[in-house]
Formats: structure tokens, C-alpha cells, sequence
């Protein structure tokens, strides 16, 4: 029903950005989040920014001031500026719908280094 494709993710220099794009097709309509979550190499995976359907965002304290996350018709974005190392991981889109079910994507490779 819903599928979630990840793109925009690669190699990229300590400060530099990239954006991330999430492409959702299914009910878009009926869902109350979308966010995109983290996962480094040996860690869990964590939310790094989150937004509702009335337009509210919440972000992990790692990445505000840097990361943006941003909506439009069926698709989520990640604007990531200031790269770190830290930020190295697999980047995961997921959507809620309004009845709180959970809907992931396979996920696309960050990897910031020298």
C-alpha cells in the first residue's frame, strides 16, 4: 500500500550538505508524520527530524541549526548543512498514517569524512 524511496545520499566533506529526498506513494494524504531517522554503524537508530501534517517539527539536539526537514505533495526532504562525522550513518524515511502505523524506506548511505 505505502512505499517510501530514499535518494540524495553519497560522500561529502566534513562542513559541506547535502539534501536527502523521500519519494511516498500510497495514501499520502492519510499520514499524521513523516520524519527520517539515523542509524550509525554499530547504533541504534534514532530520529534525527520529524514533521506532523499541521507542520510542527521536532529535531534531535545533534542536528538543530543544521539539518532542516521540509514537505511537499508526496515527498519529504533533509536539508543537512554542516556535515560532521558524526553524521555518518544510513538515513531512514518513515511516515505514520493516522492510525499510527509505521511505514519505512530500505534507506540511503551518508558518509561524511576527509
Amino acid at each position: 500500500q505505502v512505499q517510501l524511496v530514499e535518494s540524495g545520499g553519497g560522500l561529502v566533506q566534513p562542513g559541506g550538505s547535502l539534501r536527502l529526498s523521500c519519494t511516498i506513494s500510497g495514501s499520502a494524504f492519510r499520514f499524521a508524520a513523516m520524519g527520517w531517522y539515523r542509524q550509525a554503524p554499530g547504533k541504534q537508530r534514532d530520529l534525527v527530524a520529524s514533521v506532523t501534517s499541521g507542520g510542527s517539527t521536532n529535531y534531535a539536539d545533534s542536528v538543530k541549526g543544521r539539518f532542516t526537514i521540509a514537505r511537499d505533495n508526496n515527498n519529504v526532504y533533509l536539508q543537512m548543512n554542516s556535515l560532521k562525522p558524526e553524521d555518518t550513518g544510513v538515513y531512514y524515511c518513515s511516515v505514520s498514517n493516522v492510525y499510527n502505523v509505521d511505514y519505512w524506506g530500505q534507506g540511503t548511505q551518508v558518509t561524511v569524512s576527509s
